[in-house]
């Protein structure tokens, strides 16, 4: 049965918010002075060591970037260059992302995730005062 799968498959957000976490160090540090990598918006993430992190398989980390994350975020600008969410290669560099993209999109999801707990604290309190008076209305 999924529902009592042993390692939950991480969500996009938490995918998202260890790689912020894990790689902002290494995006604000690159410079023109100090330069680490071949771009300074692309960040190589180690894939193994974020499959690690979440108890899964290396490929369910990659095609969760690549296949999916990059297939809905990643785009075609007017000029024709492409903005990748997740780039295989940039340079030298290995399995890149987009760290002022993900940033944005991690924004947006922590948006969306506290828009929705809010609606449903407030869907269980009207339920609570719709069962209260029923109850107090049942009595009299």
């Amino acid at each position: 049965m999924l529902f009592f799968q042993k390692n939950k498959l991480p969500t996009d957000k938490q995918i998202l918010e260890y790689i912020y976490k894990k790689y902002y160090g290494e995006f604000s540090s690159h410079s023109k002075e100090n330069k680490i990598r071949e771009s300074k918006i692309y960040v190589p993430i180690d894939i193994e060591e974020v499959a690690n992190h979440f108890k899964v398989d290396n490929d369910i980390i990659f095609g969760r970037l690549y296949y999916h994350l990059e297939n809905k975020y990643g785009y075609v600008n007017k000029n024709d260059s492409i903005v990748h969410f997740f780039a295989k290669d940039v340079g030298e560099d290995r399995h890149c992302i987009n760290f002022p993209y993900i940033a944005s999109i991690l924004a947006n999801l922590r948006y969306q995730d506290k828009k929705f707990k809010i609606t449903q604290v407030l869907s269980i309190a009207a339920l609570i005062i719709s069962i209260i008076s029923t109850i107090i209305s049942s009595t009299n």
